[in-house]
């Protein structure tokens, strides 16, 4: 089994229109959304062989809080600059290409494309429309190698997201 969490990173702040896309930082509500974001995803139990994010600020941003909170090493992120906004069939190739022996990513990026993977990664009875920012979706792969992902190989977990009532 593989289980992969994508992770859209928290709400950006647009205070500085100076600033390239690539350098936004998060907003207020960003920087408290990724901590609880955080304690959810502890509060599961997960266990991570990699965190993979973008190297977008805001993107890195919400790795990092996140992985505050699940005690994953900081220094132990993995930036790949091509998941910045990279489109689905980018990170289904990203995605394929992680090795074998990690049983559990989590990846940190950007939408469109983190939501056309999602759809296109997971069975299809159950379309999500949009992933919204510090949003989490966890798919789990009936699978011995990441190589093997195609198109609705995975099976939803969750979807969980700061607005989201428990």
């Amino acid at each position: 089994m593989k289980y992969l969490f994508l992770v859209r990173h928290a709400k950006s702040s647009w205070d500085f229109p100076e600033l390239p896309d690539f350098d936004r930082p998060l907003n207020n509500r960003g920087k408290q959304n990724a901590p609880e974001m955080g304690i959810r995803l502890a509060s599961r139990k997960l266990e991570l062989d990699a965190l993979i994010s973008s190297p977008a600020n805001r993107a890195l941003a919400t790795a990092r809080l996140i992985a505050d909170q699940l005690d994953f090493p900081k220094s132990d992120i993995i930036e790949n600059n091509d998941v910045y906004h990279a489109g689905y069939s980018t990170l289904v190739k990203i995605i394929q290409d992680f090795p074998v022996d990690f049983k559990s990513v989590m990846l940190v990026g950007h939408n469109p494309g983190f939501t056309d993977l999602c759809n296109f990664i997971k069975e299809p009875d159950y379309h999500i429309s949009n992933i919204p920012t510090c949003g989490v979706v966890a798919v789990e792969f009936a699978l011995n190698q990441w190589s093997e992902i195609s198109k609705h190989s995975g099976r939803l977990l969750f979807f969980d997201y700061p607005k989201k009532v428990l």
